[in-house]
């Protein structure tokens, strides 16, 4: 966009702020400054490359005490999972989110925090043994335990005042239990307050458990993720989906081996639970064990019923969750037993982008064998391990391990509980006039690039949809056109969105190179491969 030229003293006395969910999907952090405080707007953890997910690992590009409030669109750890370190360094005001998302939380946050300190004990062992330095986790169970003592709850459709000068109202946005879209209303030196929506993450049309979407229109301002930019899924019915799960269920069954699904402990869980419910009952598919094996799902599965009375058009009632086949677990013992079933069951664990969690070791279990299935059902960040194994590879490595990928590899999109590019453009339609700019965030650059053009074609004006990088900041005005500030940033734009990193390059090189030396005819052409790899090393 062409901005109008400005003195570079003027004051602005509103300005924004993408410390996440720019130019790439994930770690959704938004801050907004007025002359009277600061709010954040979701404080999620990063995924993807080990590149993009180091950014965890290291200082905000603000000052958590400065932050006078920090509002939730929703309990997905990718916009929740950086709240405990946020709280951990300094950051002592409200968290403001639906009962829901609250209820969620309270569950998430300490199960994200003992996978950082799991996950880091595991670091540090193989750190002692290369004599590398240790390696202290982004925050603790604990920490996480103490973040929740400042969650507050809001209801949908209610205007509350979360800091001075600044009213929020939170609607519902169709994307899990509790989610929403989060509508300002900024005071300004003005004659009206400044008018900014966040979308959040929208649902789509056919969503189980939620109704349609809801948001205001006539904005100064739309903050609007762009996941599905670039894509619209084949349209289905709620009962089409199902069959399709059926299908790839009875194929499962069929190759003699166990179905694994990595799965998000939130909402995607509980869906495919209700999903495989209603085909069993219906006899679409065998009755065979479905282990849930995640303590985060549980106890989420639990919450959902506890909140089912808000649940849409859902059948089964309060004991929707509670069939003699699924077969909760706990327990790490519980789950290690799982690994004596080699065949004829389901198996879903977290996480649902393989990048932690359970599904790991289970994967460990099952990619090797050939009459196994692993059903992706869910977005996969580029670079992470869900991704690789989508894409193809023959190899990857897991706990440092290399495990060969010869298990059936499946995928069903109509699952997401992302909006796809069709439903995108209706939802940001429904919300015109917006009469300043309308800020992608939450996608890729090419589903950005495709979502600009179909907005568009919308009747929006191309100059005024803006997609900011990783750290940009704006100054807002209800007028002018918005001012962008080059801020330092904690990284580079081709690093954020780069698909694959050194990491996963140095990953496939170290694989590559073991099954090289293995075809070798004999140790001297090995050795002579080694040489000139360390001669290379030398130059």
């Amino acid at each position: 966009m062409t901005t109008p030229a400005r003195s570079k003293d003027r004051w602005a006395p509103v300005s924004l702020a993408f410390h996440g969910a720019a130019s790439t999907v994930t770690g959704s952090c938004f801050l907004l400054e007025t002359a009277k405080g600061r709010l954040l707007v979701d404080c999620g953890l990063f995924q993807g490359t080990k590149t993009v997910r180091e950014l965890n690992y290291k200082d905000f590009p603000f000052d958590p005490q400065s932050i006078d409030a920090l509002l939730l669109t929703h309990a997905h750890i990718d916009h929740s999972g950086l709240v405990a370190k946020l709280t951990k360094h300094g950051f002592s005001g409200p968290i403001i989110a639906t009962e829901p998302t609250a209820d969620l939380l309270a569950f998430m946050l300490p199960d994200s925090g003992y996978i950082q300190e799991t996950e880091v004990e595991r670091l540090n062992r193989r750190n002692r043994q290369r004599g590398r330095d240790k390696v202290e986790p982004i925050y603790t169970k604990a920490d996480a335990e103490a973040a929740l003592e400042q969650v507050r709850t809001c209801a949908y459709d209610e205007w509350l005042e979360p800091m001075a000068g600044i009213r929020a109202r939170y609607w519902n946005a169709g994307h899990i239990l509790g989610s929403a879209s989060i509508e300002l209303e900024v005071e300004t030196d003005g004659e009206r307050p400044l008018r900014l929506l966040f979308s959040g993450d929208i649902g789509p049309d056919e969503k189980t458990f939620h109704r349609t979407p809801e948001a205001p229109s006539d904005l100064d301002y739309l903050i609007v993720e762009s996941t599905y930019g670039n894509r619209d899924r084949a349209e289905v019915t709620l009962e089409q989906r199902r069959q399709k799960l059926a299908e790839e269920v009875k194929a499962a069954l069929a190759a003699g081996g166990n179905l694994l699904i990595p799965a998000f402990a939130v909402e995607r869980t509980q869906e495919l639970l209700y999903a495989l419910s209603r085909l069993i009952q219906d006899g679409d598919i065998p009755e065979v064990p479905v282990f849930i094996d995640s303590p985060l799902a549980i106890n989420v599965t639990r919450t959902f019923a506890a909140h089912f009375a808000e649940l849409h058009e859902v059948e089964g009632g309060e004991t929707l969750f509670d069939a003699p086949w699924m077969r909760f677990t706990e327990s790490v013992e519980e789950s290690k037993a799982i690994n004596q079933v080699k065949g004829g069951a389901i198996i879903m664990a977290a996480s649902g982008m393989c990048d932690a969690g359970r599904i790991r070791h289970h994967l460990k279990q099952h990619l090797w064998r050939r009459d196994a299935t692993v059903l992706f059902v869910g977005y996969q960040a580029p670079g992470s391990l869900g991704q690789i194994i989508q894409s193809g590879t023959e190899r990857v490595r897991i706990h440092g391990e290399e495990i060969a990928v010869k298990a059936r590899i499946r995928s069903i999109e109509s699952f997401s509980a992302h909006a796809d590019q069709g439903e995108l453009v209706a939802w940001v339609k429904a919300r015109l006039p917006v009469q300043n700019t309308i800020f992608m965030t939450h996608g890729e650059p090419d589903a950005m690039a495709t979502f600009r053009e179909k907005l568009a074609l919308a009747g929006c004006d191309p100059a005024h949809i803006l997609a900011p990088a990783l750290d940009d900041r704006f100054d807002l005005e209800v007028s002018a056109a918005p001012l962008r500030h080059a801020e330092a940033k904690r990284l580079s734009e081709a690093a954020t969105t780069a698909p694959f990193d050194w990491h996963n390059a140095y990953a496939r090189l170290l694989l590559d190179m073991g099954e090289k030396l293995k075809a070798m005819d004999d140790d001297r052409a090995r050795a002579e491969l080694l040489a000139k790899l360390q001669g290379t090393l030398r130059d």
